[in-house]
């Protein structure tokens, strides 16, 4: 089920997350510092197939966050897409593996996440460099559960 939001950023100068996880938001973190979205969650393959289509823009704390059943390579085209986005690719424990900034909307060349794909977070185009969210960043949400690098029950700042 798509659960819609707002986004909200916050970075390392704010205090400590809360513990919570809430389906809504997702949590960063890195060398960079830590930053928060709030996020549409795309967990079901219809969902999947549309996900930020034909949006002429996005909130710029927001995100889409698309989950798999099972790691797998994950490409993602532009086709119907509107506005600029970034795509984070992360592994099932939710370490970031690779970033692809600024695709092109309508754009349909195929943006290839790898393999070992479990979820992958879209926000708005240009976030991630301004942020400094690179490979190796570590997402944190209700759905990544297997062996989760930082857990919903951990409120650790690293």
């Amino acid at each position: 089920m798509i659960r819609a939001s707002f986004l909200f950023l916050l970075l390392s100068s704010a205090p400590a997350f809360a513990a919570n996880c809430s389906d809504d938001r997702i949590d960063l973190r890195g060398d960079w510092g830590q930053a928060q979205f709030r996020i549409e969650v795309a967990d079901e393959p219809q969902e999947r197939s549309i996900g930020l289509m034909n949006r002429p823009s996005m909130p710029q704390s927001a995100g889409m966050l698309f989950v798999f059943d099972e790691p797998q390579r994950a490409q993602f085209w532009m086709r119907n897409t509107l506005i600029p986005l970034d795509m984070i690719f992360a592994r099932p424990d939710g370490v970031v593996l690779r970033v692809h900034e600024n695709a092109i909307p309508l754009d349909e060349t195929t943006i290839d996440g790898g393999p070992g794909i479990k979820f992958v977070l879209e926000i708005n185009g240009g976030l991630s460099s301004r942020l400094g969210i690179e490979a190796g960043t570590e997402l944190r949400h209700p759905s990544i559960l297997d062996d989760a690098v930082w857990p919903c029950d951990d409120d650790s700042q690293n």
